[in-house]
């Protein structure tokens, strides 16, 4: 999801000044995306660029923003469309875990171990947040980043057993070899 097409969305419920989109952005993303508030204002300047954005008056030098017919037109069309995954996501977890094994000295499964522990500790933090009472938008993010999580767990479940059969395989493929040599040397 894009800055804009969030504060179009926030601004389809009504006009706003921009410090109010920053802080309905981040209530109904949990903070998970925050927001600086030249990020929102450089955003509201492009969006009345293109006229999905208007001043509906101001008040001791702030501007307060409407939707445009165009904007409410574009938030239909951006909710409507699917997001499209064309592009895998960059994940700096799979990125270590490929450079770890292969560079030569780096203990992978103790990496796959911190990670693991980590992931874990912030399983639980998401777990005892959905104990408490949210709104719907911060509950539907929180259940995301719960299955996030889950699927880092199994996922790292999965490099760890992969790690131990590329090991087993190697002792199997280094064992006849040196049955091989050991005879040769002996004759």
């Amino acid at each position: 999801m894009s800055v804009k097409m969030g504060l179009l969305a926030l601004l389809a419920d009504g006009p706003q000044y921009g410090y109010q989109l920053r802080a309905e952005f981040e209530g109904r993303t949990g903070s998970t995306w925050p927001l600086n508030v030249g990020q929102v204002y450089t955003t509201l300047a492009r969006l009345e660029r293109d006229h999905l954005v208007e001043p509906a008056g101001s008040e001791e030098g702030r501007v307060l923003y409407r939707i445009t017919d165009a904007g409410q037109d574009e938030v239909a069309a951006w909710f409507l469309t699917p997001v499209i995954r064309t592009q895998p996501a960059r994940d700096e977890l799979a990125i270590k875990l490929a450079f770890a094994v292969t560079v030569s000295g780096v203990d992978v499964g103790a990496v796959i171990q911190r990670q693991r522990t980590a992931t874990m500790a912030a399983l639980q933090d998401y777990t005892r947040l959905k104990r408490q009472d949210h709104d719907l938008a911060w509950t539907l993010v929180l259940d995301a980043m719960v299955f996030q999580t889950e699927a880092e767990i199994r996922w790292l479940d999965h490099c760890e057993a992969r790690l131990r059969r590329a090991a087993t395989e190697r002792r199997v493929v280094a064992t006849p070899a040196e049955d091989t040599a050991d005879k040769e040397t002996s004759r």
